[in-house]
């Protein structure tokens, strides 16, 4: 390594990472003056970086690899064994673009229309019931919306439980002890049911849609020609399922930011489609969702005088990146003009990964997160009245993922 290059203090910063959580880069990289800096976590010599320049150099294919970059035990909570996102190259591209096929414009459409009707839907029981938790009923309509998008039978009797294993797998992405173990059990029991579904359509004992995202992951075959086994499908379909129930995080945040900013409800009450498109983006920029996303360098390369070394993980700072003060003047105040005049770079602005979601890891996801948290939005403003009762509304940078402790309650909920 070179001189020139900062190390972060002590013989191994596991702890500090699980303590600064989704500041641990970006407190260091501010520290350093500098746009990278080296740790060590769990032993291994690890490059952390952040802002534009590292995303850019982070999203170049001929530098890095995702294969070996994901921890086991996140493949084995978040994304399951050997998915899309440990992939790279051909292979990679050609089931990206299974992927990107599904999260086309009017499938982002179908989708906020259905969540819309969801929510309207969830307006007689909430109206003599007292309190809800919106997090919580998020997590149940985002898993209805998903199964019917997707074409997966799914019970009424069975949301609930379904909606909680989405949710737990999300939630054990950075967590140790009984949380882990939760995403773990959650995910063993949701691949066993993606499987006996895909058995089903292959069997041609269930019938599904032939444009439904169920008959393209049971009937997709890989650069060989050869149909994905069962388990790989049931994996694949999981995530095309599990990204949508964690919009809710994004749901609960926009929530709070309509709380605390209650001049923005009133430009959004206006129906100002643009508006509203800058308030979702400020939302996806300023709360935490992914604090930073790993790689494993490709081949040894020189970069900021840091020598990268084949084989060596790195991790690009992405919370950081959206409050970097060289890109966003004020990053920590919520202001959604500042997306006005908004010139995105694909490698400025990255709530959920960097880069070309075509080409690269970019989450293909992202237009149906924007139109879902558009469409709930104009519910929470324009379709219903509610009141915010007392309670506990902050939420720990420490904890990855975070969520506002509370799950933000409603109370006294009135069709308009």
């Amino acid at each position: 390594m070179n001189g020139q290059v900062p190390h972060a203090k002590g013989l191994d910063n596991s702890l500090e990472l699980m303590q600064d959580g989704y500041l641990f880069i970006k407190k260091r990289v501010d520290q350093y003056q500098c746009d990278l800096f080296e740790a060590r976590l769990l032993g291994q010599k690890v490059i952390c970086m952040s802002g534009e320049e590292a995303a850019k150099v982070f999203y170049d294919p001929e530098r890095f690899q995702r294969n070996g970059a994901l921890p086991k035990r996140v493949q084995k909570t978040l994304f399951g064994v050997n998915a899309i996102q440990t992939m790279d190259g051909e292979a990679h591209i050609h089931r990206k673009l299974l992927f990107m096929s599904l999260m086309t414009p009017p499938n982002q459409k179908r989708l906020a229309e259905f969540a819309m009707e969801q929510w309207q839907a969830s307006i007689p029981k909430w109206e003599g019931g007292g309190k809800i938790v919106l997090f919580e009923e998020a997590n149940d309509v985002l898993c209805r919306i998903a199964c019917h998008w997707a074409g997966i039978p799914l019970k009424e009797s069975e949301v609930k439980e379904r909606a909680g294993d989405f949710s737990a797998m999300v939630d054990a992405f950075g967590a140790i002890g009984p949380r882990h173990w939760k995403g773990r059990r959650a995910r063993a029991k949701a691949e066993k049911w993606m499987r006996e579904v895909i058995e089903e359509v292959r069997s041609g004992k269930l019938k599904v849609k032939e444009d439904s995202a169920l008959h393209a992951m049971a009937f997709h075959s890989d650069l060989n020609g050869n149909q994905l086994d069962t388990q790989m499908a049931a994996v694949e379909l999981i995530n095309v399922l599990r990204p949508i129930v964690a919009i809710a995080t994004f749901i609960t945040f926009s929530a709070l930011a309509l709380h605390e900013h209650p001049e923005c409800k009133e430009k959004i009450r206006s129906g100002d489609e643009n508006y509203l498109e800058m308030f979702v983006e400020e939302v996806r920029r300023y709360y935490p969702f992914a604090p930073f996303l790993g790689a494993r360098v490709r081949k040894d390369f020189i970069w900021n005088h840091c020598e990268f070394k084949t084989g060596m993980l790195v991790l690009l700072d992405i919370y950081g990146t959206n409050h970097d003060s060289r890109i966003w003047e004020n990053p920590n105040e919520f202001r959604p003009e500042r997306f006005k005049e908004w010139k995105s770079s694909l490698f400025d602005f990255i709530p959920q990964g960097g880069g070309d979601p075509a080409e690269g890891h970019r989450c293909p996801g992202e237009g149906i997160t924007v139109e879902i948290m558009k469409a709930t939005l104009d519910f929470l403003v324009n379709k219903i009245q509610f009141q915010v009762p007392a309670q506990d509304l902050s939420y720990s940078l420490a904890k990855m993922p975070t969520l506002p402790k509370s799950g933000f309650i409603m109370s006294h909920i009135m069709r308009k």
